[in-house]
């Protein structure tokens, strides 16, 4: 069964692009066949794999209005098993003519159906809550929020919130949510307490494994390449390995079971 894996959040710069790109190269490293989705306009999970927004004609935005399957588009990457849906600058004209097509939310999801060939679909939104995160999470079984442990950060989850409440409500009542702690210093005060406050909010919607700084990550963007690749035995390739694994556990715990509130 594959399962679908929206990351979003309205904040950016909390880590999201990297982790669709370190999450999904680790989840190869454990034999799953991983497709990336990039659908944020500014296209850097494309641009994270060496794939520039200009050198591609073919991309998601052509998904999204009809002309080519999901299939149809996807390409392989430089690490085998990991596969990805780039994003160009049409897809900035394409999320202006989704909200006003019928059920827009949907079309996404009935898209990525010829894409059960994959174990994990990861879908990269941009840091908006317009018609593409609201397209990424009605088709996911489970949204990431990589959150970082500062206040603007913490602040923006009430949004995040309340669109999943919008979600489930209207689009995909068996959506899930799990927070991310990322980009954290443990050096920091600050980082140490807003990590023991969101912890002590969420609970278990919160992922025992967090994302710490890392310079690496910034070299390995540079190179495009994966974390797990580029710098295969530093910090932040280990946990986004461990994230990889609490994530299989989770999705095997959960699936086929009645929705909760986390």
């Amino acid at each position: 069964m594959t399962y679908v894996i929206a990351i979003a959040n309205e904040k950016g710069g909390v880590a999201k692009t990297t982790t669709a790109l370190s999450l999904g190269a680790a989840l190869v490293e454990i034999q799953k066949e991983v497709l990336l989705v990039d659908l944020d306009p500014q296209a850097n999970l494309s641009l994270g794999l060496g794939i520039r927004a200009g050198s591609t004609s073919q991309s998601v935005a052509d998904v999204l209005m009809g002309n080519k399957t999901i299939l149809g588009v996807s390409q392989e990457t430089g690490v085998p098993g990991l596969d990805l849906v780039a994003a160009n600058h049409e897809l900035m004209m394409a999320e202006r003519f989704l909200s006003v097509r019928q059920d827009y939310e949907s079309l996404l999801r009935q898209a990525l159906r010829p894409a059960s060939i994959y174990d994990v679909i990861l879908l990269d939104c941009p840091p908006a809550l317009g018609p593409l995160t609201r397209s990424a999470l009605t088709a996911a079984n489970l949204l990431i929020i990589p959150t970082q442990c500062e206040f603007f950060s913490a602040h923006a989850l009430r949004n995040m919130l309340n669109l999943i409440r919008e979600v489930r409500q209207h689009t995909n009542p068996n959506l899930r949510y799990r927070l991310l702690l990322t980009i954290i210093d443990r050096r920091n005060r600050i980082h140490r307490s807003l990590h023991e406050q969101v912890r002590a909010a969420f609970g278990n919607a919160v992922f025992e494994t967090v994302i710490e700084m890392d310079t690496r990550v910034r070299e390995s963007q540079a190179f495009a390449q994966p974390i797990t690749v580029y710098a295969p035995k530093s910090r932040s390739a280990n946990q986004y390995r461990a994230l990889a694994q609490e994530l299989r556990h989770y999705a095997q715990e959960i699936l086929g079971s009645p929705p909760s509130t986390a």
